[in-house]
């Protein structure tokens, strides 16, 4: 497969809380067309269109609380039901929307607008918000599921504000006002969650505190939603600036697709200034010595997440390359292993084993068009 790799964007970084009172604005979205170009586009377009609407397999975490819970998963949560299981259907949605704002050209940006106006609307949503609000669903998809609702929130209020076109502007607009309740159910589910979680969740699977606190991040900012964003720095400040030595030789555990060290890094680095960041990821990872990690079995859905692995550590450590000062000597090492990670990564993505790869193309899309970097 050809090896595509993105150039770094070094920017200073994320907002700090002080910038919190205007929410973040960008004419166009951050990515290198030169190497993110419409043919790999087409690609992942076809991945995320392959499987949002598509209902079985599939795979519920489903608390019950009578017998009228007994419904198929379009009934259940009709925005969000294909994709195999919840938390995949809502990053497939923000990969469509991610795809078509950058390549609103494609002749498959037209089907991916079909697919969101099919999934996003206020009938669905209400029912979602329903669903997600219901006795004995209060750790429902927490965190991961819900901190890439707040990815999708933020993906269409970017676009809309800076929208191409007139009508496509009212169309994205449209899509995020419907979406709104339930961003606004799952910030509070997030908010009455944080202030009692005494200890992070230090896995590297779907309940990682650090990888969705990064998220979630982003989100706030890109949507000025002030209050939210200050209660996920305060909560990322007491769970990590404390942090030494992170154990990266125990990594990976078996079945990760995320990297407990480098998500703790990738969110820290959203909340220091630079010369603090550096300082403090000296002492939190003194040496970052990885291999890419291979696939034993693609057809074992859970052995595939190291696929996932190579690319979010990629992204990781391209967000902690963006916040190093440029003249820190470590930057050398990181940026070759990321790119390193990033070809294993690409190169493991196969849309013929569904149960694995179904969520595959939207941690792709977001290395490579650099989602996390700003």
């Amino acid at each position: 497969m050809r090896l595509f790799i993105l150039g770094f964007v070094l920017s200073g970084g994320l907002l700090a809380a002080a910038d919190f009172d205007q929410p973040m604005a960008f004419d166009q979205p951050m990515f290198d067309q030169a190497t993110f170009d419409q043919p790999m586009a087409a690609r992942f377009f076809r991945l995320a269109l392959d499987c949002v609407h598509k209902e079985y397999p599939n795979k519920i975490a489903h608390s019950m609380n009578s017998d009228a819970d007994v419904k198929p998963p379009r009934e259940l949560t009709p925005a969000f039901y294909g994709c195999y299981d919840w938390h995949s259907s809502v990053h497939g949605h923000w990969l469509l929307a991610r795809l078509a704002r950058l390549f609103p050209q494609d002749p498959l940006a037209l089907e991916a607008r079909r697919a969101l106006a099919q999934s996003l609307t206020p009938a669905n949503i209400a029912q979602e918000v329903k669903y997600l609000n219901a006795e004995g669903r209060t750790a429902f998809e927490r965190a991961y599921g819900l901190a890439w609702l707040l990815q999708l929130s933020a993906e269409l209020k970017e676009w809309g504000d800076a929208g191409h076109g007139a009508g496509h502007d009212a169309q994205v607009r449209q899509w995020s006002a419907a979406l709104l309740p339930l961003e606004q159910a799952v910030t509070a589910r997030i908010a009455s969650w944080l202030p009692k979680l005494d200890h992070p969740i230090r896995t590297g699977e779907h309940n990682n505190t650090a990888f969705a606190m990064g998220l979630m991040l982003d989100y706030a900012r890109i949507t000025g939603n002030v209050t939210f964003g200050k209660l996920v720095e305060s909560r990322a400040r007491d769970y990590y600036l404390k942090d030494r030595s992170c154990p990266l030789s125990y990594e990976p555990s078996g079945e990760d697709f995320l990297s407990p060290c480098l998500a703790e890094a990738d969110v820290v680095r959203r909340i220091l200034p630079q010369a603090e960041f550096a300082a403090w990821f000296a002492a939190f990872l003194p040496r970052v010595d990885l291999e890419p990690t291979r696939v034993a079995d693609m057809t074992d859905g859970k052995l595939y997440h190291l696929a996932g692995l190579n690319l979010s550590r990629a992204w990781m450590l391209e967000g902690v390359v963006s916040r190093l000062p440029a003249a820190d000597a470590r930057r050398k090492q990181l940026t070759a292993l990321a790119g390193k990670l990033k070809q294993a990564g690409l190169e493991s993505i196969n849309s013929e084993y569904y149960e694995g790869g179904h969520w595959l193309g939207s941690f792709a899309v977001y290395l490579v068009s650099g989602r996390g970097l700003r």
